[in-house]
């Protein structure tokens, strides 16, 4: 009799415990209103947890399927991933920036026919930001100056068209091209960006390899492919890798207009008056100047970006994302 007792309420705690999974899979899967920020982060912290990346059972990359079933391939992805998923503010800030630069990179890389997969390596570059490598490689897409040169960015005394995205966009879409011409790969291609072609094609010819997967090199290049895709899993879902947000929480495209300038401006900051931004909003909207003064002897048509109305106001981006929802997977 004890034992019957006993083995019925066993059964009743496994109903019950089945019942709560099932019921916390609910819950996950439920929509949270934007506009409630509160239940927003009591949804997130609920449900925040430290957890192995999951690797899909197919991976592409510009088309190609990578053979996740070498185990060296399998655990270079993963460590690319587990690196990325838990640097959380650099990832979190990215996955924010991605909302306002790749509206305008997708469509170049397409005028270009080149993969839209290849806006992750700006990513895997530059993280969306205007940095300077220890190298001296600068902008989105890296460029040191005499690549950028060959590649038809022009740099003045004061101005520097690596940092503009739409130019150097296009310019990397002409390197990375001819790279896939000269080895029938886009993965090799990229490697090649990172390391340089010569680099690559004597490895290639040193160990009688084909491809990327199998190549032996450098620990910056063997890594870099697997980073661009690693950023490619996360930034296509990043819900399955721990970053829950809504669209309201993430940096929106500014509206711009252009005007054009083809003479030298000694002094930046009475020019920006002169064109009713302020200073800073100017050397944000355009990180070509590089300084206080442009000097452009050879009347060269300089692209000025400037905000339109009600451009910097947040409520204005925003305002059609108030009550947007996001789905928590």
């Amino acid at each position: 009799m004890k034992k019957s007792w006993i083995k019925e309420l066993s059964i009743v705690a496994i109903v019950l415990s089945s019942i709560a999974i099932l019921m916390g899979i609910f819950v996950m899967a439920r929509t949270v209103p934007t506009n409630s920020d509160s239940e927003y982060m009591d949804i997130v912290k609920q449900h925040y947890q430290n957890f192995a990346p999951p690797i899909p059972q197919k991976v592409e990359f510009c088309g190609k399927e990578i053979p996740l079933d070498n185990v060296f391939v399998r655990e270079a992805l993963d460590r690319e991933l587990t690196s990325i998923m838990y640097n959380h503010s650099t990832t979190f800030l990215i996955l924010k920036r991605a909302q306002r630069f790749f509206p305008l990179i997708e469509p170049l890389l397409k005028s270009q026919s080149v993969p839209e997969d290849i806006k992750y390596l700006a990513v895997a570059e530059s993280g969306l930001t205007n940095v300077v490598s220890p190298a001296k490689a600068e902008g989105f897409w890296q460029f040191l100056l005499p690549t950028a040169k060959e590649y038809g960015l022009d740099t003045l005394d004061g101005w520097d068209e690596r940092y503009d995205l739409e130019k150097s966009t296009i310019a990397a879409c002409k390197y990375l091209k001819q790279k896939k011409e000269v080895f029938n790969d886009w993965a090799l291609a990229c490697a090649a960006y990172n390391s340089g072609e010569r680099s690559v094609k004597t490895r290639l010819n040193e160990q009688g390899c084909d491809n990327y997967w199998d190549l032996y090199t450098f620990t910056e290049t063997a890594r870099y492919v697997y980073r661009i895709i690693a950023y490619k899993l996360i930034m296509e879902n990043p819900q399955q890798y721990g970053y829950y947000f809504r669209q309201k929480d993430t940096y929106q495209p500014i509206p711009t207009k252009e005007i054009i300038v083809d003479t030298t401006i000694n002094d930046l900051y009475a020019f920006a008056k002169q064109v009713g931004v302020k200073y800073n909003h100017l050397r944000f909207l355009n990180p070509s100047i590089r300084g206080s003064k442009i000097y452009n002897k050879n009347n060269k048509k300089l692209r000025i970006y400037l905000p339109t109305t009600n451009a910097l106001s947040w409520d204005y981006l925003t305002k059609d994302m108030q009550n947007q929802q996001i789905m928590i997977e």
